[in-house]
């Protein structure tokens, strides 16, 4: 009977033993699973970058529609003729006649235009306060467009019209620019029209109304 007990008492001891170090192996081991700390998670992700940063802009498209075209490769020049229209980001024009010049080499872009006959001309003047552009609109019989310097030059009594203001040339001698961003500067004679609307309020009447006698 003590042999009986004593081999209880014994398997009991082991089985504890056995499960005590059950738990203390699986306090100790780490899960298969177990996430990254998170300094490594920091350091991986990376700062997300903006698209249109290393983007270049794209070329200037200058669209030209007339009734006649011809050109000629080896002087890079080709004149257009009849309802000439031209339709560029930096300006618009209009004409019966235009030759446009091209830069030799490699870059073949837009040197110079000259327009000439009913030259009409439309130019933006950016707002500095962030409003809506001013459009400038000249009148010549002649026009020339300078692509270094982005300027329009009008010769043949130009006139040009800023909002509601108008410029106009006294004198077949004065030459009108108007510069890339919209600001005009004139050479030679010429009378300035400031227009300002009437004022809408209403005036207090000029005579007061006869008072009722007591």
């Amino acid at each position: 009977m003590k042999l009986l007990r004593l081999a209880i008492f014994s398997l009991a001891i082991t089985a504890l033993a056995q499960n005590e170090v059950a738990t203390n192996a699986a306090k100790t081991s780490k899960p298969a699973n177990s996430p990254k700390p998170k300094a490594k998670a920091k350091a991986s992700a990376a700062p997300a970058k903006n698209p249109l940063e290393n983007e270049s802009k794209g070329p200037i498209i200058t669209e030209i529609y007339a009734d006649e075209a011809s050109f000629d490769s080896g002087k890079n020049t080709g004149i257009f003729t009849g309802n000439v229209r031209v339709f560029d980001p930096r300006f618009n024009l209009q004409s019966d006649k235009l030759t446009v010049y091209l830069h030799k080499g490699e870059e073949q872009g837009l040197e110079k235009a000259i327009a000439e006959g009913n030259v009409g001309v439309v130019r933006d003047r950016p707002d500095p306060n962030g409003g809506p552009p001013t459009h400038a609109v000249g009148r010549a019989e002649h026009g020339v467009y300078t692509a270094s310097d982005g300027s329009v030059e009008l010769r043949g009594m130009p006139k040009v019209q800023q909002g509601p203001n108008m410029h106009i040339a006294t004198s077949a001698e004065t030459v009108m620019i108007i510069d890339q961003d919209g600001h005009l500067n004139t050479h030679g004679p010429s009378r300035t029209e400031i227009r300002q609307e009437p004022n809408q309020e209403k005036s207090p009447s000029a005579t007061a109304s006869p008072s009722a006698k007591p």
